[in-house]
This record gives structure tokens, C-alpha cells and sequence, in this order.
């Protein structure tokens, strides 16, 4: 489904991600775990084509998309959530998960049925239902987050980039957005998850790689990755949580 190879990408001359390989089967959820600066961001810029990668390939349904532009990549089907809740702050909560769909609207996505969606991100999302009205700009940081994360699957993309959805928020939120990460499990969407709450992760995905100064030091089943001595202590100790 997305599968990346070799990926290379950084910033002027500093290159920060070395030679990277992800694979997202079709229906799974994989997650990217690792420390601040590992090159997380880096990684999920570079797949949604926010910054060209140096090299490597990157690959969505077996079309080859570096080097597009982010919204060619759209189009094709891969829907970014990015971290720090970019909403639209001046429009209305419907008029941002509409947006979400605007490919399909314009014919470059499959249309299906936009209005059914639309209804069914709501139930998802209920806080957002209750605010369907208001200006985005207006709701808390939790209510933006589940409205970035709403929008991305309005899309109704092939594959969903969750980059860091716990970022800021309460604790009590950061478990809601786990469990709706877990209902669009198993409702099949395809998902690549960039968490700094690794133990979380590791919970809702099927596989994770662990990224260290951009490179992979170690990926496999979510299961084995939560038992493996160094990742745990790296990653899963009473640490984790900054």
C-alpha cells in the first residue's frame, strides 16, 4: 500500500533521515516511534511532499509519488493529519471537514458519497458534532486535534499520516484519540502513526519501527516491539511521557 525505500530527506545540507524503509500493508497500522529529533516530522513531511527527498522511493498503491507535490499526493489518496492541528481558524467545523473531501468535489479523488461521510465523522467525532457550527478557531486544542484527524479521513484516503494526534493535549484526550484511532482500525483504514506516547502506539498499531538519528534501529509486530528489553527501556520506562 505505502511502502518507502532508502527514503533520504533533511533540510539545506543537513540530511536527517539516512536511509529509511517503511512498509504499511494494506488495513494496518504501523507506527514511527522515537525521540524528539529523531527525524519523525522529517519522515512524514517528506512522504506527504511538504520537503523533496534527496533520494530513496517512496511508493503509494505501486505509483511512485516523491518528488509530487502535496497536493498531487492528495489526489492520490494519502491524507495528512500534521502535527499542531492545522484548522481552517475562520471557518466553521463543517465547512473544514468538507474541505477534507474537496478532492472528491472536484473530481480528481473518487466522489462517493461526501454528505454520508460527512454524517459518519460526526458520529466518530462527537464533540465535533456538537460544534458542527462554530468557527474552528474556537474550539479547545483537543476538539482541533479530533477535527485534523476528521478531516484527513474525509478525504477518504487509501492511506491516513496521524503525525504526533496526542501532541499538547490532556491525558483524558489523548485516550479518546487513541480510540478513535482504534474504531478507524477497525473500520480498515490504512494508518502510519508518528507517536511520542510509544507504549499507546504500540497498543492500537500491528507494527512499529523505531527511528534513532534517522535511521531504523529496530522494527517488527507491535507485540514483540513492546517486550524487546532495549525498546522498553528506551522508549516504554515512566520516561515516556514528556
Amino acid at each position: 500500500m505505502l511502502n518507502i525505500e532508502n527514503l533520504q530527506a533533511g533540510y539545506g545540507k543537513v540530511l536527517v533521515l539516512q536511509g529509511i524503509s517503511i512498509n504499511v500493508p494494506k488495513g494496518k497500522v504501523v507506527t514511527l516511534i522515537g525521540s524528539n529529533g529523531a527525524g519523525k516530522t522529517t519522515t512524514m513531511r517528506a512522504i506527504s511532499g511538504m520537503i523533496k527527498p534527496t533520494a530513496g522511493t517512496i511508493t503509494l498503491n505501486g505509483k511512485s509519488i516523491q518528488g509530487l507535490e502535496s497536493n498531487q499526493i492528495a489526489k492520490l489518496g494519502l491524507a495528512h493529519s500534521p502535527e499542531g492541528r492545522r484548522v481552517f481558524s475562520t471557518m466553521s467545523v463543517t465547512d473544514n471537514l468538507l474541505l477534507g473531501a474537496f478532492p472528491r468535489l472536484t473530481g480528481s479523488r473518487p466522489k462517493g458519497d461526501v454528505k454520508g461521510d460527512l454524517e459518519r465523522a460526526m458520529e466518530l467525532f462527537p464533540r465535533l458534532q456538537e460544534r458542527r457550527n462554530q468557527l474552528a478557531g474556537t474550539l479547545s486544542g483537543g476538539e482541533q486535534q479530533m477535527l485534523a484527524m476528521a478531516r484527513a479521513v474525509m478525504l477518504n484516503p487509501e492511506v491516513v499520516l496521524l503525525d504526533e494526534p496526542s501532541m499538547g493535549l490532556a491525558p483524558i484526550l489523548v485516550e479518546e484519540v487513541f480510540k478513535i484511532i482504534q474504531r478507524l482500525k477497525s473500520e480498515g483504514v490504512t494508518m502510519l502513526l508518528v507517536e511520542q506516547f510509544a507504549a499507546a502506539a504500540l497498543n492500537v498499531a500491528d507494527y512499529g519501527y523505531v527511528l534513532e538519528n534517522g535511521k531504523i534501529s529496530v522494527h517488527g509486530e507491535a507485540e514483540q516491539l513492546k517486550n524487546d528489553p532495549a525498546v522498553k527501556a528506551a522508549y516504554l520506562g515512566t520516561g515516556s511521557h514528556h
